[in-house]
């Protein structure tokens, strides 16, 4: 497990997460259609699991402090979040 990998893993989480928001949930609560929710609501969840499992992992690989740390998981259920801490944290 790398940070590259780390990388992807919380961009396509932060896509997935806006595409909840933004997609899936006015479809489900306006035009009564539940099926994008529930496949990509499923994608989502694995999605974030493997976020915060590699970021714990991750943790001690780069040194994360236990606020740094914080602040990734954090990011993870904050819109937008993911793509800030990517440009704030993980890029070399």
């Amino acid at each position: 497990m790398n940070l590259k990998n780390f990388r992807i893993v919380s961009i396509l989480e932060g896509i997935s997460y806006l595409l909840i928001l933004g997609v899936t949930m006015p479809l489900k609560y306006m035009l009564d259609q539940h099926a994008p929710n529930q496949y990509i609501g499923m994608m989502h969840g694995i999605l974030f699991m493997m976020y915060v499992v590699m970021a714990l992992v991750l943790k001690n690989k780069q040194n994360w402090s236990a606020y740094t740390l914080g602040i990734i998981l954090l990011c993870s259920i904050i819109p937008f979040g993911t793509f800030w801490m990517d440009r704030k944290y993980l890029r070399a």
